[in-house]
């Protein structure tokens, strides 16, 4: 069962988005509209970037027969709890002080800019590029517009995704 989970995750991510942009009326109070949006954004990401399993096979084409990648388990834990719990922890975090929403800026704006320096490096697509680019920029921008925090915790929140990022890629490179 959880080999299904782990394959079919990502055809949730659609309509899941779509509910919970429904549910901010009820469930988004005290946390600001973009900090909110960052997760049902992210999620169409995902669908983008995962859909067939493109960022798998993407990424082992890219890292070639000598490292890993990534497993269908390792991208469930990467998008799952890395992404949708860290973002959930988000909204906790910002309902009592809103200043760390700025976390979630940083979780868009890092994936955001690490698939255009691929795009770029590689001259091609890659999976994800364009929600992150079109949609993950502007959420970015928006969530630095309108919630102000002192430097420790932008430090804190940008530290904390490059170490995730750091992580990932680190899980991704091991030999095959």
């Amino acid at each position: 069962m959880l080999n299904r989970i782990f394959q079919y995750w990502v055809y949730a991510t659609p309509p899941a988005a779509l509910l919970l942009i429904g549910l901010y009326p009820l469930a988004g109070a005290g946390i600001a509209l973009p900090v909110y949006l960052a997760l049902p954004i992210y999620m169409l990401h995902q669908f983008e970037e995962h859909d067939a399993d493109r960022f798998a096979v993407f990424l082992k084409g890219l890292l070639g027969p000598e490292r890993r990648g990534l497993t269908a388990a390792d991208i469930w834990v990467v998008n799952v709890v890395c992404v949708w719990f860290v973002l959930l922890a988000v909204f906790y975090l910002a309902s009592g002080n809103p200043a760390w929403g700025v976390l979630a800026g940083y979780l868009v704006i890092v994936n955001a800019v690490l698939h255009a320096v691929w795009a770029v490096r590689l001259r091609r697509y890659n999976p994800g590029l364009w929600t992150a680019l079109f949609l993950f920029l502007p959420l970015a921008a928006w969530i630095f517009a309108v919630v102000p925090a002192p430097l420790s915790i932008h430090l804190a929140a940008v530290l904390a995704v490059i170490i995730l990022h750091a992580a990932i890629a680190y899980r991704a490179s091991r030999p095959a």
